[in-house]
């Protein structure tokens, strides 16, 4: 070994916490003992050379600095390789981390990695944030982690900035001490309650539409949903004579209805197409014995009327929609206790029809539309397909979605891969510029990862997080966040009083 590599060393070894042995670590000290003697050594013999005059000493070498091919002047510079480990990586660049979201937004907690005030508005980040495309979110967690209460204070903060806050499906009732508290409307629906909600209430007719063009929209609205109710109750798609069983028998409850100058009912729609004869009548020449064809569905819509949901959906309503209300929900627990989810799912279907004229009012201001426990609507390809519409047309209304799961792998319980309603369900997380995903099971991480296109380092995150802390992925970009509850909303939100 010549001199010269005798005397390269390098500190780093010294402070590397593993990969070093003891001999290797002496070994290090006494090679850096060594080049330390040498460089005193040269020092003190160039100060012996130094001129002993208190005068400035002239520069060694020009300004351009030193001259000849020992200078490296126009050359590549040559180091040594030279290796380390993250630990002294992060001694030298203490300072990296992310700079957050901007101050515009609701307070939801810190920022675990820059200890930093943590807001969020989708609004706000809406064509400021590069990728940002929609402001719909997903929030998945198991059970116990605190994301009912992120959705329910998220929802109560945004009211301060105007938003308003509409939840057509809150099968556990959790909502409605949210709502009180706002001087919001709950409705609650079920057997023997005395709320009632026509789903075929038309609504305010906007200033930009003709009379005409008004009862057209109304029309489609009501044939959609009628449709849906029909395809759930029936668990297929409608056949042709039954689409046109049900429109006659639209026609004839609309104009029976208008004759009494009230708004026509499920009731009047169950009637017509159980009438046989007057649907022959109706349809003329082209009937082809539609009674008949229509004999399934007037069994299927009768459920509405004389089964499970008797008493809900076939009267007046008893309350008025009003869209300036802070926060409206539809209060579904009597009807979520069963195995069945097929009364939950009418009963939505026609709240959301309810709803939808301030969703689609283009003028009504923002508004949050909270999906909870949206786990138990994804086997309900009417449900997706209203859903998706809501999702597509977002921006242009001003709303925001916000759909709650328990695991990524519900939304695979939509369909078979391939079939309509998996396509749905995919649909609908592809449109979610923001995915909030709380501590999972070791048995979904991989369906996690495969459906968000998490990193390894996130997928190992996302098995150990503390209760009230998620991996917030806002158009691909990564925050752990720990969210904040103000102590009165904490007893608001509660949801394990009567686990004490």
């Amino acid at each position: 070994m010549n001199n010269r590599s005798a005397r390269r060393a390098f500190a780093s070894p010294l402070f590397t916490p593993h990969g070093t042995g003891r001999a290797d670590r002496k070994a290090a000290r006494r090679q850096l003992a060594a080049a330390a003697a040498a460089r005193a050594d040269t020092t003190t013999h160039l100060a012996d050379a130094l001129p002993t005059e208190h005068t400035m000493p002239t520069p060694l070498y020009p300004a351009g600095g030193r001259p000849g091919p020992a200078s490296a002047l126009g050359n590549r510079l040559k180091l040594p390789a030279h290796r380390m480990t993250t630990a002294v990586a992060a001694g030298a660049y203490p300072f990296l981390a992310e700079g957050g979201l901007g101050a515009d937004g609701v307070y939801i907690g810190r920022d675990m990695h820059a200890e930093a005030s943590f807001v969020f508005d989708p609004f706000a980040l809406y064509g400021r944030v590069e990728g940002f495309t929609n402001p719909n979110l997903l929030l998945a967690g198991i059970i116990g982690q605190g994301k009912s209460a992120l959705a329910k204070s998220f929802a109560l903060r945004s009211v301060a900035f105007g938003y308003r806050i509409y939840v057509p499906c809150d099968p556990k009732g959790e909502w409605t001490p949210v709502a009180d508290a706002l001087g919001g409307t709950s409705v609650a629906l079920g057997p023997r309650l005395p709320g009632r909600l026509n789903p075929l209430d038309a609504a305010p007719q906007p200033a930009s539409a003709s009379e005409t063009e008004w009862e057209g929209e109304i029309r489609k609205r009501r044939l959609l949903l009628l449709g849906s109710l029909a395809r759930t109750v029936l668990g297929r798609d409608l056949m042709p004579m039954e689409h046109t069983a049900l429109d006659i028998a639209l026609d004839i409850a609309v104009a029976q209805a208008r004759a009494s100058s009230r708004p026509p009912l499920l009731g009047d729609v169950t009637t017509a197409l159980n009438r046989p004869a007057q649907l022959d009548e109706a349809a003329g020449t082209m009937s082809g014995r539609l009674g008949e064809a229509a004999r399934d569905l007037a069994h299927a819509m009768r459920r509405l009327v004389h089964g499970d949901l008797a008493g809900m959906f076939d009267a007046p309503s008893t309350v008025r929609f009003d869209p300036d209300a802070p926060m409206l929900t539809i209060d579904l627990s009597q009807l979520g206790g069963s195995g069945d989810d097929t009364a939950l799912v009418l009963a939505m279907t026609c709240a959301s029809a309810w709803m939808e004229s301030a969703l689609t009012d283009p003028h009504g201001g923002r508004r949050w539309i909270v999906y909870d426990e949206a786990w138990r609507l994804m086997r309900h390809v009417g449900l997706l397909q209203r859903m998706q519409a809501q999702w597509k047309l977002s921006r242009g209304l001003g709303i925001a979605n916000l759909m709650v799961i328990h695991r990524l792998s519900d939304l695979l319980t939509a369909g078979d891969a391939g079939s309509q309603g998996r396509a749905l369900a995919e649909g609908l997380l592809a449109d979610c510029s923001t995915r909030i995903i709380y501590r999972q099971e070791s048995d979904q991480l991989h369906a996690a990862a495969s459906l968000l296109g998490l990193t390894t380092v996130e997928t190992e995150a996302i098995a150990h997080l503390n209760r009230g802390r998620g991996l917030w992925k806002v158009a691909g970009r990564s925050f752990i966040v720990q969210h904040l509850l103000h102590p009165r909303e904490l007893a608001l939100f509660d949801t394990d009083a009567r686990m004490h």
